[in-house]
């Protein structure tokens, strides 16, 4: 059995996977430079980026994910880093793997390419982002990768480009999340897309598990989760944001800590999410909280 399958067949047996926390909060405080390139660092800091991995699964995460968020060429070339696609997307893969262990999972991290679709009415043809995400998807499973987490979509079509590259090029479970924010009318993306609509579509097109990251912190998270619970009945990841950043002292700093989010997260299993993480502001200690609270409960 292939280490994706048995990711597949613990979510079908009904066991609850914990997450890893924020990738760009952990880089920032070891050593990335304001408006530096988070996947170069695979390259340059690979002892960082190990670390990062081991400290998340040590404070009891099943699954992390690889510093590969930005790591399309579209993104890549801002940095001047266009032709190091697969380099950087395997060193990704490659340096959270060899901090598993058995029954521990490796998501490859796969974010907005920031292009304006022409199916969104914008210049960039989808057939170019589709062909960036196939050259993103396959170092990620040569790297050691279980699962494609395609995460922080504002438009579900180019997250459909990139479930459909991963699905045609890899055997790979697919994970797919948009980033929701809730205005006087309910839910929605920044495209427009409900709850509902989005996750009836990422699933025509293949994704094994839907959900939502980002946006928000865990109080609206857990709104949102039981808006995507009454909506979908299959595999639902949340990460959530430690809140809304505030500046404090000249930081940045998310106001929600490990002991408030950790119940909270429990609500979330309690309503039938079956992977629970956290996404921006979100700390090893945030992970330790979660799993704590899981076990005590268990």
């Amino acid at each position: 059995m292939t280490r994706a399958n048995n990711l597949l067949q613990q979510l079908v047996a009904g066991d609850v996977l914990i997450s890893d926390g924020a990738t760009g909060t952990y880089l920032q405080s070891h050593g990335l430079e304001p408006g530096g390139c988070p996947e170069e660092m695979n390259s340059a800091n690979p002892e960082v980026i190990r670390a990062m991995a081991s400290d998340y699964f040590v404070a009891g995460a099943d699954m992390v994910l690889t510093n590969t968020f930005g790591g399309t060429s579209f993104m890549l070339k801002k940095y001047g880093h266009g032709d190091r696609v697969a380099e950087l997307n395997m060193l990704g893969a490659q340096h959270a793997r060899s901090q598993s262990s058995s029954g521990q999972f490796v998501a490859g991290s796969i974010g907005p390419t920031g292009e304006l679709l022409e199916s969104n009415s914008g210049t960039t043809p989808d057939s170019e982002v589709y062909d960036a995400f196939v050259e993103q998807v396959t170092a990620l499973e040569a790297g050691g990768g279980d699962s494609i987490d395609i995460e922080t979509m504002i438009s579900v079509e180019e997250a459909s480009l990139a479930i459909k590259a991963a699905k045609e090029y890899t055997n790979l479970v697919v994970i797919s999340t948009m980033m929701f924010t809730r205005g006087p009318r309910g839910w929605f993306t920044m495209m427009g897309d409900t709850p509902e609509d989005a996750t009836k579509k990422l699933r025509a097109t293949g994704a094994d598990v839907v959900g939502a990251n980002c946006g928000s912190g865990i109080d609206d998270m857990v709104i949102l989760a039981r808006e995507l619970r009454n909506v979908d009945s299959g595999h639902l990841l949340i990460h959530s944001n430690a809140g809304t950043p505030e500046i404090r002292k000249g930081q940045i700093v998310y106001p929600e800590n490990p002991e408030f989010m950790a119940p909270r997260f429990q609500t979330l299993i309690d309503i039938g999410i079956n992977i629970v993480g956290g996404c921006c502001g979100t700390t090893p200690a945030h992970i330790k909280a979660l799993s704590e609270t899981i076990r005590k409960k268990g």
